[in-house]
């Protein structure tokens, strides 16, 4: 069964465009999730969404996806009737794995999506250079100046080189990088960042 959290605050619900279909989303826990009947119906066509979804829950899991029941999260979003229902939401990651195993011409381009990336990923471990240009590609089409991004990757390299010293030094835990972090920023600003977030 999905798990219902009614412990977080949950953002208002946004709609996604989905192949010029509305799917809807909802920010939980600083993550966005989306309606899986919603993209199930667009994908698979299916005039009962609801009912292709439960067997698609079932065939997963036949095929080795057995974490489905828990990437799985109840949330209440908007229905047609402008009533607020539980409905099971995936975040991206775990829609992704959904939409892979939908039979459908219209889920082949999410399909082939990920392999893309993926393709790419392993291009980028093989030629770390490449990483780096994405990364200002990526920046530039967000509409930074070269000036801002030229900042950020010094900034970015730098911090990889500290951390690297820190964890040569016998840093292991993520406290100890906060720790060494926090009196950095006190050194450079009087302030830590944790008073920063305060205040």
């Amino acid at each position: 069964m999905a798990k219902e959290n009614n412990k977080t605050e949950i953002a208002p619900t946004k709609i996604a465009v989905f192949n010029s279909q509305k799917v809807r989303k909802i920010i939980h826990n600083g993550e966005r999730w989306f309606s899986v009947v919603d993209v199930c119906e667009i994908l698979s066509g299916s005039s009962i969404p609801r009912r292709y979804w439960s067997d698609l829950k079932k065939k997963l899991i036949r095929e080795g996806y057995s974490e489905v029941y828990e990437k799985i999260v109840q949330l209440k979003l908007p229905s047609s009737d402008g009533k607020f229902y539980g409905t099971d939401c995936a975040d991206t990651e775990t829609l992704f794995r959904i939409i892979q195993s939908i039979p459908s011409p219209k889920a082949e381009p999410f399909k082939r999506w990920p392999a893309k990336v993926g393709f790419e990923r392993l291009k980028e471990i093989e030629n770390p250079e490449l990483a780096t240009k994405r990364t200002r590609v990526l920046y530039k089409l967000k509409g930074y100046s070269d000036a801002w991004i030229e900042k950020r990757m010094r900034g970015i390299a730098i911090r990889e080189e500290l951390t690297d010293e820190w964890q040569k030094r016998g840093a292991q835990e993520a406290r100890d990088y906060e720790i060494l972090t926090a009196e950095i920023s006190r050194a450079s600003f009087g302030v830590t960042p944790s008073e920063t977030k305060q205040s």
